[in-house]
């Protein structure tokens, strides 16, 4: 008899895949009711008797949403559909969420683009508002421990300090295409070259070169990990591209997973690192665990990057949209 068992991943952003599991699941898929989710047929695109992939319709209501399958028809499992919050962004690197839960986002722009509103500020309400303007190619993004947001500029080759007012300053420049940036506890700033250089700007402002690794056809993404190592992604020309993690002392080791067009990265409160894989196709982001196989926990098109919140809320976007997952959702 037909049997539900569970679903890959929990969270999905609409036009993503959902893997539902389960047994004795008839073949072919026969009707375009076959699969709903939140009472909205949902197109088969694989179907084997141990599984069946969908696509989540796009658009599709957030929240929790029940999916339900005609050939086992007293059986309901529940998904978490992620919520737009913003849109008409171009964002190339990770949001960031802010102690008061306000999530930050980019206008990226084209190569040179001065737009008017470089960075946006998303309330806890929903509400968007403007916050910097008129700076060149704002990309990545992060919290320095006093609290203020800092931001490179790949095309000046700056990082740049926000004030409370929108204002901004300069605090490092000569940076090669800025890209990534990591905050270490105690004040020292890390800045990914997408040319391939690692630099860290200490707390009273000199610059040194840390590392060097492979140019990256993308963002050069940091996170700053619970061992005090520097965690890297870096898009190269090849197909696929394994993450690599960087000592303070300069030293490289790569990890084990491997990744097509790996992105943004993140660790979450329990120091569990996630990463974004941008591969069309398979894009989500994943949990990486040492010595086990990476999991798919959010599973949506063209995803570039993530942010947990203090609360363990999650935001991820792709390059024009900002989404959100429901409180209690938490990886």
């Amino acid at each position: 008899m037909p049997a539900l068992r569970s679903l890959e991943p929990i969270r999905v952003v609409p036009g993503g895949r959902l893997w539902i599991h389960g047994s004795d699941f008839p073949l072919p898929a026969g009707s375009a009711e076959d699969v709903t989710i939140g009472g909205v047929a949902a197109r088969v695109s694989f179907a084997a008797p141990q599984r069946v992939a969908v696509a989540v319709p796009d658009p599709m209501a957030g929240g929790s949403q029940p999916v339900k399958v005609s050939w086992a028809p007293g059986a309901t499992l529940y998904t978490n559909i992620a919520r737009v919050l913003a849109t008409g962004l171009h964002q190339v690197d990770n949001p960031v969420i802010d102690p008061s839960g306000s999530v930050y986002v980019t206008y990226s722009g084209s190569r040179g683009q001065q737009a008017a509103v470089s960075i946006f500020r998303v309330t806890p309400s929903g509400a968007r508002e403007a916050f910097v303007h008129n700076l060149v190619n704002p990309t990545s993004m992060a919290l320095g421990p006093d609290g203020k947001l800092y931001v490179s500029s790949r095309f000046e080759g700056r990082v740049y300090r926000v004030h409370e007012d929108g204002q901004y300053d300069v605090i490092g420049s000569d940076l090669g295409v800025a890209t990534g940036l990591a905050f270490t506890p105690d004040g020292t700033l890390y800045v990914g070259d997408r040319s391939g250089t690692l630099f860290r700007i200490d707390a009273h402002g000199r610059t040194e070169t840390v590392a060097t690794l492979p140019g990256s056809m993308a963002a050069f993404h940091l996170a700053v990990g619970p061992d005090g190592w520097i965690y890297v992604a870096a898009p190269t020309l090849s197909t696929y591209d394994t993450l690599s993690r960087i000592h303070p002392d300069g030293r490289i080791e790569r990890l084990e997973w491997v990744f097509g067009r790996p992105q943004g990265l993140c660790f979450d409160a329990h120091g569990v690192l996630h990463a974004v894989e941008a591969l069309a196709g398979s894009s989500g982001v994943y949990a990486l665990r040492p010595g086990r196989p990476r999991e798919l926990v959010v599973s949506g098109p063209n995803l570039v990057g993530l942010a947990f919140g203090g609360d363990g809320r999650l935001v991820v976007t792709s390059n024009d949209t900002l989404y959100g997952f429901t409180a209690g959702s938490a990886i």
